[in-house]
């Protein structure tokens, strides 16, 4: 299980330059987008002595309440960035004076003039072909970046991808640092005036890995008893295919940051039956809120609630169609799980992922040949 045992290096580097890959923010949701912005606000306001630049060779959408000490970078009408990787990241990081290059989406610059980090979120685009249809790229660079040496560090959000990654890419242990990701602030219990009818909550990218369609049949059986809606929130791939309109089911799409306590908060559970994740925001998300959880046995998950959630198999539709149930007709019975979900998000926070992102940083400065 992660927990935040180590302290920061005391040989940390003086303040430096670091630029963050700032491409996954060109999409409006999802994991890695929320990674990257948390976790470059978060270096900035613990290390103001240093300055994080934000590169990509793609247009980003305005960015408000950056530190002072966070900028961004780019030149997406410059030529060089038909050849980002190879030539154009290597000139843009040269004109704001990056010593160091963190790739926060699986890639890393292809000539090893400074040096860098990779975050490898898990290992999805290699272990199914449909959870990440358009990862082909990512699929046959990712590799060769990692054993080639490319990237000087690499990290990765639990210790169950750390494993896995160190076997599949024969990676030497002591280059791989697993580092949790955390909860935004906001993310708390809400009072909020209870729902017309009570709810079960799913919140993430709908994409064929998020085990939909079982988590709908399942909410069918227990609808049969119960007068639940089942409420959808988050973008829609546009490789998943929408389920057909039903009564109780919602689909809302993508949800304001500013609405989501609110929703967690009022729902009876949230229900997160994915068949596979690097670490599952959503559902520290939804324990920070004081959210009951119901949640599939995945390796990251489980390291992520610990024994704050309702851990079923991700196939096992009946399995989890009695959990569901069982939570409607004895809710008082599950608030010792509430409180030991408040109590474990306390383990996760921003500041403390910067540090020691931080200290990677250093640790590749070291290495770096």
């Amino acid at each position: 299980m992660l927990s935040y045992t180590r302290t920061l290096d005391q040989n940390i580097a003086p303040p430096v330059t670091i630029a963050l890959d700032a491409t996954p923010l060109s999409v409006p949701t999802g994991g890695v987008a929320r990674y990257t912005l948390e976790l470059a606000r978060a270096l900035a306001a613990r290390f103001p002595a240093d300055s994080y630049w934000l590169l990509s060779d793609q247009s980003l959408p305005p960015l408000a309440n950056l530190p002072p000490n966070l900028n961004i970078g780019g030149n997406p009408g410059n030529p060089l960035v038909r050849r980002w990787w190879l030539l154009g990241l290597a000139r843009e990081m040269a004109r704001v004076g990056a010593a160091l290059f963190h790739g926060t989406d699986f890639s890393v610059p292809y000539l090893p003039v400074k040096p860098s980090v990779l975050t490898l979120h898990d290992l999805s685009p290699w272990l199914e072909s449909d959870w990440q249809p358009d990862a082909s790229r990512i699929r046959s660079r990712t590799p060769k970046l990692l054993r080639m040496g490319l990237a000087t560090m690499v990290i990765t959000p639990t210790q169950a991808i750390r494993t896995a990654a160190t076997e599949r890419f024969s990676l030497a242990p002591d280059r791989v640092v697993a580092i949790p990701l955390a909860a935004s602030p906001h993310f708390r219990p809400v009072s909020a005036p209870p729902a017309e009818r009570p709810y079960f909550l799913f919140v993430g990218t709908l994409e064929p890995r998020k085990n939909i369609g079982r988590l709908i049949e399942a909410w069918r059986e227990v609808r049969k008893r119960y007068d639940v809606d089942l409420v959808l929130a988050g973008r829609v791939r546009k490789d998943f295919t929408a389920p057909a309109p039903e009564p109780g089911l919602r689909v809302l799409g993508a949800v304001a940051e500013e609405d989501m306590p609110a929703l967690y908060s009022g729902a009876a559970a949230c229900v997160y039956p994915s068949l596979y994740e690097g670490f599952g925001l959503p559902v520290l998300e939804a324990l920070q809120c004081g959210t009951l959880v119901i949640t599939s046995r995945d390796p990251a998950i489980q390291e992520v609630a610990g024994d704050a959630a309702i851990l079923v198999e991700a196939t096992d539709v009946q399995g989890l169609a009695r959990a569901m149930e069982g939570v409607l007709k004895n809710p008082s019975a599950f608030d010792g799980m509430k409180e030991r979900a408040l109590l474990r998000a306390k383990e996760f926070n921003w500041e403390r992922t910067a540090e020691l992102t931080r200290e990677v940083y250093d640790k590749a400065f070291r290495a770096f040949r």
